[in-house]
């Protein structure tokens, strides 16, 4: 009696260890298209058989059937690592790559517009009038072509401005983000910790953390480590961020436009003050480019902005030297042709002095037409050290830094492409796996049926007619 009741609690808990792997594997079909979501396993052992003493004929007694023992997610805590370490670093690249194209595009390089074609004009218009040093046409398109000149470099120096505005908003914005998706996790490291402690499945609240956490890597970088309780820590240049159900938060502090040219930080304002490390992220990318300039190793957008500077600068220095050899038609002599503005960068304060042919240096001390000045002032595109050269030397190396971040950019995006495959390959849902489980639990709850349906026969004939065989 007692084997055959033992008989039908192991086909029950057959029923019972089929249905669960159907339930988990439907929720694993269900959750095929969901992003995050790190498929599961029922994991069971078998029951061993209670042995209370050797009793004839029943020395050899089966198992007491299946427990079901949890369910498992089927993910890889290195793997994981590896894709939020290179979301950190792609994220990193791309912003950099993404704020050096904007800069490299902004310079028209080589192009009509850009400043190269500009001077080139400039002073061809000057060799023109040296050639007449008399005609009213030649004078009003040296004023011209240098007032296009000036107005391109206001309006490049111009667009660096608002470019680190805008960086500058959006590592902003980001780091809003970054403080939400903390205190998130620290939630959920509380709701996990109870769920564990009470012996329940917290997978979903698990695949919710691992995605605020690899979240987190694309905005800063930084490690994740996973405690004992279940609870994850969220480090950033070694500093917690997360521990626990606790967080900590950070923000943008320094200058708030190009010109300020003070730095950009991101600052603890909780628990211990100081500067926030990042080794990565979008917002590590942002910080580079903000800067300050640095002689030429400091942020992209500031040393752009400082070499618009100093190709005006040059401008109106090597400009004004020689136009201030030779007098106007008015009898003025040492006058500028260019003017900067006090207060302003170069880039955006430099002007054109005169407003006609008057104002133009073509005579010499005795009131003659004088084409020599014209003349040198043709040449000054050739001069090393002067506004071309520096210029050629900046957009050079505005165009190299480009492509080498270019080119990090991809290549750290082929490696977050490698390493989500990887990931993905263990934890995400395989349909064809999934069917093919399904199919395997349907088979066990049959057959344990079958088995539930035998012991219940086979109980019908001990306890309803046992003892009646040859009655009359």
């Amino acid at each position: 009696m007692v084997s055959t009741f033992g008989s039908l609690a192991t086909a029950y808990s057959g029923l019972t260890a089929a249905r669960a792997g159907i339930d988990v594997t439907g929720q694993n079909i269900a959750n095929a298209g969901t992003a995050g979501y790190t498929r599961q396993r029922v994991t069971q052992s078998s029951v061993p058989a209670v042995q209370t003493g050797f009793v004839r004929g029943t020395a050899a007694l089966a198992g007491q059937g299946v427990s079901i023992d949890g369910i498992a997610r089927l993910g890889s805590l290195t793997l994981d690592a590896g894709l939020r370490t290179a979301s950190g670093s792609s994220a990193w690249a791309q912003a950099r790559a993404t704020g050096l194209s904007a800069i490299e595009d902004g310079l028209h390089e080589p192009g009509k517009n850009g400043l190269s074609a500009q001077l080139d004009a400039f002073w061809s218009a000057w060799s023109d009038l040296a050639a007449h040093p008399d005609d009213a046409g030649a004078a009003s398109s040296v004023i011209a072509t240098a007032s296009t000149v000036a107005g391109t470099l206001a309006t490049g120096s111009t667009a660096l401005d608002t470019q680190w505005s805008t960086v500058r908003s959006t590592a902003a914005t980001q780091v809003d983000q970054l403080n939400d998706a903390a205190a998130q996790v620290a939630d959920l490291n509380g709701q996990i910790r109870s769920t564990l402690a009470a012996g329940g499945s917290a997978n979903e609240l698990l695949d919710h953390r691992d995605q605020l956490t690899q979240q987190i890597a694309g905005l800063a970088g930084g490690t994740v480590r996973t405690n004992s309780d279940g609870t994850v820590d969220v480090l950033l240049g070694g500093n917690p961020l997360v521990q626990g159900d606790t967080v900590r938060t950070v923000a943008l502090e320094g200058g708030a436009r190009l010109g300020d040219g003070r730095p950009v930080t991101l600052r603890w304002t909780s628990g211990s003050a100081g500067a926030a490390t990042l080794d990565g992220g979008s917002i590590g990318g942002a910080l580079s480019l903000l800067a300050p300039a640095s002689g030429g190793t400091g942020g992209a957008i500031a040393e752009a902005s400082a070499a618009y500077d100093r190709v005006a600068t040059r401008l109106a220095e090597t400009v004004n030297t020689e136009h201030a050899k030779g007098v106007t038609p008015t009898g003025a002599t040492g006058q500028p042709f260019f003017a900067l503005a006090a207060g302003t960068p170069a880039a955006q304060g430099l002007s054109v002095v005169p407003t006609d042919g008057d104002g133009l240096a073509t005579r010499n001390a005795a009131g003659e037409l004088d084409d020599s000045f014209a003349d040198t002032l043709s040449r000054l595109g050739s001069v090393a050290g002067g506004a071309d050269s520096t210029w050629a030397t900046f957009v050079a190396g505005v165009g190299s830094a480009s492509r080498t971040a270019g080119s990090e950019a991809t290549l750290t995006g082929l490696a977050l492409t490698s390493a989500r495959t990887q990931q993905q390959s263990g934890a995400g849902v395989d349909l064809d796996e999934e069917n093919v489980a399904l199919l395997s639990y349907q088979h066990a709850y049959q057959g344990a049926a079958r088995v539930l349906t035998a012991v219940d026969e086979m109980l019908d004939t001990l306890i309803n007619r046992v003892g009646l065989v040859g009655r009359g």
